[in-house]
């Protein structure tokens, strides 16, 4: 298993960034899909899931109505678009799978949220 995640960067407040994480070496499309993200100094934190087989999603509140999750099965690809960026966004942001009982994390992608 392997997530690879892109699209970070540095971004002013209000801003929007879209990241990425590439998954490979397991059937992607059969598998639920997970954001998470670590601030320093902080625990990581769960943003956003996007089940399997009807793609339905699920927000933490501090992200709700301003992050989308989204997934293209035939990319192998899930999708993170940020909107209305807040400074309180800033970390590195994670892709996560779960297969037989075992997590598997990506190396992240920073997000800097400031003007």
């Amino acid at each position: 298993v392997q997530l690879v995640e892109s699209g970070g960067g540095l971004v002013q407040p209000g801003g929007s960034l879209r990241l990425s994480c590439a998954a490979s070496g397991f059937t992607f499309s059969a598998y639920t899909m997970s954001w998470y993200r670590q601030a320093p100094g902080k625990e990581r934190e769960w943003v956003a899931t996007i089940s399997s087989v009807i793609s339905s999603t699920n927000y933490a509140d501090s992200v709700r109505g301003r992050f989308t999750i989204s997934r293209d099965n035939a990319k192998n690809t899930v999708y993170l678009q940020m909107n209305s960026l807040k400074p309180e966004d800033t970390a590195v942001y994670y892709c996560k799978t779960q297969r037989n009982f075992i997590n598997y994390w990506g190396q992240g992608t920073q997000v800097t949220v400031s003007s």
